[in-house]
């Protein structure tokens, strides 16, 4: 949001120097009439249009002006900086308000008086453009209006403290999206929505109306797979006070901004991942990130299992598996990897055409870090998160894939993309929870199930 100007709208005023008529001494040659002097037909003030004389200012300043009728009721539109008829019947409406002619075009003391006013309307709602740490978007907030904020894996909300005004900050992934896909789900969802305003342009979209018993505005925008999207609710009690902020944070929301962002992608609401069986009684290890969040974690072809402990700093989750006949453990004799693996595990339904289907890729490891950690490369599909590496037929560790920073600041050692944890370190934390890893099979692709985390 820019700063509060205090510049004043004016006419541009040409004046035109005249030489009517002016005397010259007569020529003493016979005949020779006096030199004409050229005239330019000039466009008097007085019919220069409110638009004209709008046109003529600077983007800034027309940008300001409309921020500024915002935020004093008049002006509902977009701040664009684009000159319309719909600013200058907002002007005509500020100056029919304060009793003056409505001429269409402010004086000096008119411009003054709609600033301060506008910057007292921020000031009272506690106007402030922030940035959200988790995804880097950048907003403006009323931080009078909704002083308490929460944050998730999922985006940031701002609340007053009796609910009457709330500030949602969503992100999620789509395949494939567009705006106007993106706005029909939106207007189903949550269920009884009733729309009365519709944009869907080719970068974002805006839908507002009620949602319940309150009124909402929305408006999103994507950038690849990812979707971001700003959602304000308020009681209807409330719409004098919140609708000119609505529309400041229209005009403010930058969901995608060039500079810096930090944070991982949002999770999916159903991800997949590998487990491996380390004990024929129901244990598996799997990825930390994998099963974070869940609502409920599935083992495909056998039901739910719990996650009884995780270990954030090596990344690992420990399922259990309850009840569960005929698993088989693989054999955690290690084989500290060397220059290369072999990844076990089960990738994606969307990588194998709706699979579940274990199988094997091998990948080369590289030291990363001062850490002792190894990466790999290139990393394995998704789905193969918690797979299990096997080096000359002994187990080498276990394979972790890293969520993607959505952007962040420029770093001289980028991140690997995708992990080995060590065979010590898996021993460490299978003896830390009391796992007694005692299994026999050779055979990875008998020793790895399809993990399913379901979120919210």
């Amino acid at each position: 949001m820019r700063s509060m100007r205090t510049a004043t709208l004016m006419f541009v005023i040409l004046v035109l120097g005249t030489s009517a008529n002016a005397q010259m001494t007569a020529p003493s040659t016979v005949g020779t009439k006096p030199k004409a002097v050229a005239t330019v037909p000039i466009r008097p003030p007085g019919m220069q249009s409110p638009a004209d004389t709008a046109n003529a200012m600077a983007q800034a300043e027309r940008l300001a002006l409309q921020s500024d009728l915002a935020w004093v009721g008049e002006y509902n539109g977009a701040i664009s900086g684009e000159v319309s008829d719909r600013i200058v019947a907002s002007i005509k409406e500020f100056q029919k308000s304060r009793g003056g002619k409505q001429t269409g075009v402010l004086n000096p003391q008119e411009r003054s008086v709609l600033a301060e006013t506008a910057r007292r309307r921020q000031d009272n709602v506690g106007w402030k453009i922030v940035t959200d740490p988790g995804t880097g978007v950048r907003l403006g907030i009323p931080t009078k209006l909704v002083p308490q904020q929460s944050s998730d894996a999922s985006g940031a909300k701002w609340n007053s403290p009796t609910g009457t005004v709330q500030v949602v900050l969503t992100r999620r992934k789509e395949s494939n999206p567009t705006t106007a896909k993106l706005a029909e789900y939106e207007r189903k969802e949550p269920s009884g929505r009733n729309i009365d305003y519709t944009v869907v342009k080719p970068d974002f979209f805006v839908l507002s109306g009620l949602q319940g018993l309150k009124k909402f505005y929305l408006r999103g925008a994507f950038k690849g797979d990812e979707v971001r999207i700003l959602t304000i609710l308020y009681d209807q009690a409330t719409e004098n006070i919140v609708e000119p902020v609505v529309i400041a944070m229209s005009s403010a929301f930058n969901p995608f901004p060039s500079g810096a962002q930090t944070g991982p992608a949002p999770r999916k609401t159903v991800e997949y991942g590998t487990g491996v069986v380390v004990s024929d009684d129901g244990a598996i290890l799997a990825d930390r990130e994998i099963t974070d969040g869940c609502l409920a974690i599935t083992i495909a072809g056998y039901g739910n299992a719990d996650r009884v402990a995780d270990d954030k700093d090596r990344g690992l989750a420990l399922l259990r598996l309850y009840g569960a006949r005929g698993l088989k453990a693989l054999d955690l004799a290690a084989n500290a990897a060397k220059s290369g693996v072999e990844l076990t595990g089960i990738a994606d339904p969307q990588n194998q055409a709706g699979a579940a289907a274990a199988s094997s890729v091998k990948a080369s490891v590289t030291p990363v870090g001062s850490g002792g950690d190894l990466a790999l490369s290139p990393p394995p599909a998704l789905g193969f998160s918690g797979a299990a590496a096997l080096d000359d037929g002994k187990f080498a560790g276990i394979a972790l894939l890293k969520p993607t920073v959505v952007a962040g600041p420029a770093s001289t050692t980028p991140a690997a993309q995708a992990v080995l944890v060590s065979p010590d370190s898996v021993q460490d934390f299978l003896k830390a929870n009391g796992v007694n890893a005692s299994g026999t099979s050779s055979d990875p692709k008998a020793s790895v199930l399809r993990v399913i985390c379901v979120r919210k």
